[in-house]
């Protein structure tokens, strides 16, 4: 397969670190945006053989991050890439409370992080590509809170719900056009990250659920 590009948002750990790293083969270039750069990943992009880029960004205040992008990316011959993805991997949580108690700082951060971040990424990403004869691809990276409701998040709950039905708007306006991108919503499951440190964490007067999420790394 010829030169592949792969977008991926909070890839300097966790879940995002594990992605980026997987993707970083001979004849693929990743851009990686996250507040912090990885060594690691450079170390590793360099050893494979693969191109990587790590741009310092702060996703709650996504507008430079997607204008650069959509630049970036218009920089590019249309036929430079066999394959273009976008994934929309970050994501906050602010501390599990009820929202009357809630910082509001802290609300609007997560709700810039987890949506409005995605909404222009893929704004960005979608525009610049169009004319692109490569497969081109958008995996926004959801959660199982995004379709259940839980008490004390209710800024991420619904900032995954809105990523979901996001997905669901944009892949039907790319099967109008040619060469459409395919759009994906993924809820990968619970996965041990810092956000499952920040839950287990919190304060069981204001977080009623948490010792389900104790229950579920005791039980592995």
């Amino acid at each position: 397969m010829g030169a592949q590009l792969f977008i991926v948002t909070g890839h300097s750990r966790g879940m995002g670190e594990a992605i980026a790293a997987r993707l970083l083969s001979p004849g693929h270039r990743v851009i990686g945006l996250s507040r912090r750069t990885n060594d690691a990943l450079a170390k590793q992009a360099a050893e494979r053989g693969a191109m990587l880029e790590q741009w310092p960004v702060d996703l709650a205040e996504a507008l430079p991050a997607a204008q650069r992008l959509r630049d970036t990316l218009a920089g590019f011959e249309a036929q430079h890439f066999e394959r273009a993805v976008l994934i929309n991997n970050a994501g906050a949580i602010d501390t599990p409370t009820a929202l009357r108690d809630a910082d509001l700082a802290g609300l609007a951060k997560t709700l810039r992080i987890d949506l409005e971040a995605t909404a222009l990424l893929c704004a960005a990403f979608l525009d610049a590509t169009r004319g692109w004869s490569g497969q081109r691809r958008v995996l926004n990276i959801s959660s199982g809170l995004g379709r259940r409701a839980m008490a004390s998040s209710a800024a991420y709950c619904a900032a995954k719900a809105g990523m979901d039905h996001l997905t669901r708007c944009l892949a039907l306006e790319e099967a109008l056009v040619p060469n459409g991108a395919r759009v994906l919503s993924l809820a990968p499951g619970v996965i041990d990250t810092d956000m499952q440190v920040q839950l287990r964490g919190a304060d069981d007067a204001s977080f009623p659920d948490r010792g389900n999420f104790v229950g579920l790394k005791d039980k592995g």
